[in-house]
């Protein structure tokens, strides 16, 4: 039996950046996918467009509306949950909207996840040896490899790239996953790991996962990470680190941490 996967789209401004066509070429060529973008409070036509862009397939395109702009980590989060609840959906992905990791590659990852029975986690990586072709600002990689370090000092696990934006889930782990709100707009990729290994051990944590080369990455202008995004930054991993470190006398339930209302957005 074909094995669904639902893959979000977060989307914020992307109105003259959003590739439509290549979204509608996936569908057709691929029957196995159900796309849902997620509108995070955008102040242009992003929405429009998304709705616009529904209409080529409703039965394999959700477009989901926050009102107000919350963050890619919500966003990412509103429609985990909401495909979570899709009873025909096997597998749950996440996508930049910006395709710097193709349609290709993320069906590469997904062919993966569906080939080995273990594994319930599969994640694109630009760092490993084997990965060709990625283009990036120097600046920016030497950015990425500063962070990188103080990233390997909290996770503690022989992870290349937890940052590369196309990841896929098995249906099963969602919900450890992603009941909780996130501390980070941005660094949620570090919480998803140590949410995984808090929950299953490092030992069962490592031979479910799976880091994979791209074959190809390229960076794509119109980044919506701000120069105050950037300084907050290492605030951001302080916050993670003692979150998720600190001695914690009580545990509270998930639907009270989890506080983004149905009501705090909108299914079109």
């Amino acid at each position: 039996m074909t094995k669904i996967t639902g893959i979000i789209i977060p989307c914020y401004n992307e109105y003259y950046r959003l590739d439509k066509k290549k979204f509608c070429n996936f569908l057709n060529q691929k029957t196995n996918y159900h796309l849902c973008f997620v509108n995070d409070g955008s102040s242009d036509n992003t929405l429009k467009m998304l709705l616009e862009l529904r209409e080529f397939n409703p039965k394999k395109i959700s477009v989901i509306d926050l009102e107000n702009n919350q963050g890619k980590a919500t966003a990412v989060q509103t429609g985990a949950n909401y495909l979570a609840d899709i009873e025909h959906i096997d597998n749950i992905a996440f996508l930049d909207a910006d395709l710097s990791t193709s349609l290709e590659e993320m069906d590469n990852l997904v062919t993966k996840l569906n080939s080995n029975p273990k594994l319930t986690m599969v994640f694109g990586s630009r760092k490993t040896e084997e990965s060709n072709n990625i283009e990036r600002n120097i600046a920016r990689k030497v950015l990425s490899n500063f962070i990188g370090f103080f990233i390997q000092f909290i996770l503690q696990l022989p992870i290349k790239d937890t940052q590369c934006g196309a990841k896929v889930f098995k249906k099963s782990i969602i919900e450890n996953v992603y009941s909780q709100q996130f501390i980070s707009k941005w660094l949620f990729d570090i919480e998803i790991f140590l949410r995984l290994k808090r929950h299953i051990g490092i030992k069962d944590l490592l031979s479910s996962i799976s880091e994979e080369p791209l074959d190809s990455w390229i960076e794509v202008e119109g980044s919506k990470i701000t120069l105050k995004d950037s300084f907050l930054i290492p605030i951001n991993l302080l916050m993670i680190w003692f979150n998720y470190f600190k001695i914690r006398t009580h545990t509270k339930n998930a639907s009270d941490i989890f506080n983004l209302k149905k009501n705090d957005y909108m299914v079109r």
